[in-house]
């Protein structure tokens, strides 16, 4: 059997057995992989807590048939146990995790998705933003290397500048007078410029906004998410809005 060693992101875990646990993990160069990790539920685990969700790991695998086998891992940032001190925090950490493991596949590289979820965790764990504006800007991001990105700005469908106002999900975004489907949506014009600026990356706009916009883009943004997914994402229900 192959080994192989790359670093990533332990996205969830579940029990196997009386003493295992089978990890799945967002790897840097192999993209989702699922490993057993054997003994770790014994007292005398080698692996202790470096294998729990929102752990930043360095892992050296067996590759098999069905399931690959942990045979080591290094921490190498334990943001989950800054994370895990707050509520509001680990909630949102919770739901980035969950949406990571629901929009990439087993076996297939992806780098951005890796960058993007290993960059949110370090944001959560350094509590420099607002949780609900890390995670939000998590899902827009994570929604446009998918191959999802929301416009906020020009008309989705037709590309008429804007800006525009009416949102609508399965348009992908903002549209203009003419292309506008009944039942989109009129958020406040600060709303969709506050999802710009999470989308683009622009915390000097985003860390300044009011918090009933950022309840409003909480909003679009989780129901942008789950149209696309076509599922709910349970940890969302979870999450606390400011």
């Amino acid at each position: 059997m192959p080994l192989y060693r790359d670093e990533g992101v332990v996205l969830r875990t579940h029990k196997l057995g009386e003493a295992d646990r089978i990890v799945t993990i967002m790897t840097r160069t192999r993209g989702k992989v699922r490993a057993v990790a054997k003994g770790i539920r014994r007292t005398k685990s080698r692996f202790g807590s470096r294998l729990e969700p929102a752990m930043v790991v360095d892992v050296q695998c067996y590759e098999g048939r069905n399931l690959d086998t942990i045979t080591q891992a290094v921490s190498l940032a334990t943001y989950g146990d800054a994370i895990a001190r707050d509520y509001p925090r680990w909630t949102a950490a919770a739901a980035a995790l969950e949406t990571c493991d629901r929009l990439t596949e087993e076996g297939e590289p992806n780098l951005q998705q890796y960058l993007l979820i290993a960059g949110a965790l370090r944001s959560l764990a350094d509590d420099v933003h607002a949780p609900e504006l890390v995670l939000d800007a998590y899902l827009l991001r994570a929604l446009a290397v998918a191959g999802w990105a929301p416009s906020f700005h020009d008309c989705a469908r037709c590309g008429d500048p804007g800006p525009h106002r009416a949102f609508n999900l399965a348009s992908g975004g903002v549209v203009c007078p003419g292309c506008r489907p009944p039942g989109s949506a009129a958020p406040a014009s600060e709303t969709l410029r506050l999802l710009a600026a999470l989308l683009a990356g622009d915390w000097a706009i985003a860390d300044a906004s009011e918090v009933r916009h950022r309840l409003e883009g909480s909003g679009l943004t989780s129901a942008f998410l789950q149209w696309h997914l076509e599922r709910g994402v349970r940890s969302l229900r979870l999450v606390e809005r400011a």
